[in-house]
């Protein structure tokens, strides 16, 4: 083989990417996981995810495996953190990227190396291969650290929600209960959403007013409970 100059003789490690997709169904928290068609761990759950080619950067391999594992496209993908543990998967030296994306949950289907591709709820979660449970673990810290400095139920809600349908999605991320007159009176006093103007027979609807979010961010703000 021609050696290539500049070229160092230190072993290459493999990198992929992993994506922790989350989803809310209206009642609980829901992550996107693929059963595995091949070995290793053939038969197990896993994050979707798969090796980087030479030509593209971490962001869109881990958006073409999602694709051709699952058939969502994430419009929006957040870099966790690399894990780099030496024995991490036993078929050779591999560095992974994991990303997180929040989206409205759809109907998935397994392709490529994935035999299948389900939603699960957060407190569902089966055995997990590599060591996924340990990057599902560190998203699901990361999920409610954001939930204070960013709108989460724009990206995981219908555009217009009502409260109930709110405080259920934040009570989900951070499992507790909150009280609903409380978590309501907090919610508007803020100033964070917009009331929807709809008929008084029906439940009233908002939308997350992103403009005061973001003022209220670049201020300092954080929400608290």
């Amino acid at each position: 083989m021609e050696q290539k100059e500049y070229c160092y003789k230190y072993p290459h490690p493999a990198v992929t990417t992993d994506c922790v997709i989350f989803g809310f169904d209206g009642q609980r928290l829901k992550v996107l996981l693929i059963r595995r068609g091949i070995d290793p761990y053939k038969g197990l759950w896993a994050l979707p995810g798969g090796f980087l080619t030479p030509d593209e950067t971490a962001e869109q391999g881990a958006a073409r495996e999602l694709k051709e594992e699952t058939g969502f496209e994430a419009s929006y993908l957040e870099q966790l953190r690399a894990y780099t543990a030496p024995g991490r998967d036993p078929r050779e030296r591999v560095i992974t990227i994991a990303f997180i994306a929040l989206v409205k949950i759809a109907d998935v289907c397994g392709g490529d190396d994935a035999a299948e591709a389900r939603w699960f709820a957060t407190d569902e979660i089966p055995q997990l291969a590599f060591d996924h449970d340990l990057i599902l673990r560190d998203a699901l810290t990361r999920l409610r650290e954001k939930i204070h400095f960013h709108p989460i139920g724009h990206d995981l809600l219908p555009e217009q929600f009502t409260m109930k349908e709110l405080q259920t999605l934040y009570e989900s991320i951070l499992n507790v209960n909150f009280d609903r007159r409380n978590f309501a009176k907090k919610m508007i006093h803020i100033g964070i959403l917009s009331p929807i103007e709809e008929p008084k027979s029906r439940p009233q609807l908002y939308e997350f007013n992103l403009k005061t979010y973001s003022e209220l961010k670049n201020r300092g703000f954080r929400l608290e409970f």
